[in-house]
């Protein structure tokens, strides 16, 4: 479904990755949460390509379509 994501619980304790980086995702939807722009993303980590971005934030965008969370956001 994610062709550029890999979840492998060697790597990096299992979250999600960039596929053949431990790059996280959460670590490149964080840059873009704070204004960062692809540009900025792809040169604070040039290992990775625009397409990457792209699945990450469409990975994003499928685990926050969850009816339910684990936790309750407005405690955290």
């Amino acid at each position: 479904m994610f062709e550029r994501i890999s979840v492998d619980p060697k790597v990096c304790h299992g979250k999600p990755v960039i596929k053949g980086t431990r790059i996280l995702v959460s670590n490149i939807l964080g840059c873009l949460a704070t204004g960062s722009t692809f540009e900025d993303v792809v040169k604070d980590y040039p290992q990775i390509k625009k397409e990457d971005i792209l699945d990450a934030i469409s990975f994003g965008s499928f685990l926050s379509s969850f009816e339910s969370l684990p936790y309750d956001i407005k405690a955290s």
